[in-house]
């Protein structure tokens, strides 16, 4: 093998995949030629996902692990490793969002988001990069946010997650320079997901509101879970010798009416 060439199999781990963009990204990964492994905590559900994936020409398997455990995530990793072989890429995609101002929210609940979006994906750096270096070769994709740098009011927790979860990806990608490990991250712009679909109407109204107020609602047009899965897919198969660093990626604002003057 060159230095700069990619094995033919390169087994993938998707967390967050029971729903919204990791379901998504899981399957495009399967049909990129991916063997896939899907983790969260609803294990039905990836399970199911699996199951079509594999039943559509895939390979995937489904695993439980909850981030926020160590144990967890350290049994997760033993476990896709044995069903897969070393894995080639880990795409970090869990996290929580819950309505509320930061000054009212509950300190443990605050905790625990940042735990999830924060320390959840350091748990995986730890499980899977390592093995990475010493083979010198791997692809780590971190699903960021908008918020990080422009935080949105009204979501507790969300944006410091991800404006720390960035944080530590942008020291990881310099300790990883020329490691032959790319880490990346994908940082979307407002996605219909899962999140938020569980928030009362009046939460999410308050929420819509503060965007518009602060200038964050530019339009009415959100990405789906799938045009994100694709530019995940398109960073992990960029060619050795090409690292994208950071994408960001937005809705597209919908077609005006009015002519330029």
């Amino acid at each position: 093998m060159g230095k700069y060439d990619q094995p033919a199999r390169r087994p993938a781990v998707v967390t967050g995949a029971s729903s919204g963009i990791g379901a998504a990204t899981a399957i495009a990964l399967a049909a990129a030629g991916h063997p896939v492994a899907l983790g969260a905590r609803r294990l039905d559900r990836c399970a199911e996902l699996a199951a079509r994936i594999v039943a559509d020409g895939g390979e995937a398997t489904a695993h439980p692990v909850d981030l926020t455990d160590p144990g967890s995530v350290a049994d997760f990793a033993k476990q896709v490793t044995v069903a897969l072989g070393p894995i080639e890429v880990v795409v970090s995609n869990a996290g929580t969002v819950e309505p509320g101002t930061v000054y009212e929210a509950d300190p443990e609940r605050f905790r625990v988001q940042v735990d999830l979006n924060v320390l959840g994906a350091h748990r995986l750096v730890t499980e899977f990069v390592p093995g990475m270096v010493e083979r010198r070769r791997g692809d780590v994709v971190f699903v960021s946010s908008d918020v990080a740098v422009r935080a949105r009011p009204f979501m507790t927790a969300y944006a410091a997650g991800k404006w720390g979860l960035e944080g530590m990806v942008a020291a990881l990608q310099m300790e990883l320079e020329g490691l032959g490990v790319r880490a990346s991250l994908v940082r979307p712009g407002p996605t219909w997901t899962g999140m938020g679909m569980d928030w009362s109407p009046e939460d999410t109204a308050r929420v819509i509101d503060g965007w518009v107020r602060f200038g964050h609602a530019r339009h009415s047009h959100f990405l789906r879970p799938s045009a994100v899965a694709d530019v995940i897919t398109t960073v992990v198969n960029a060619p050795r010798g090409v690292h994208l660093n950071l994408v960001e990626v937005s809705p597209e604002a919908p077609l005006s009416d009015q002519e330029e003057k």
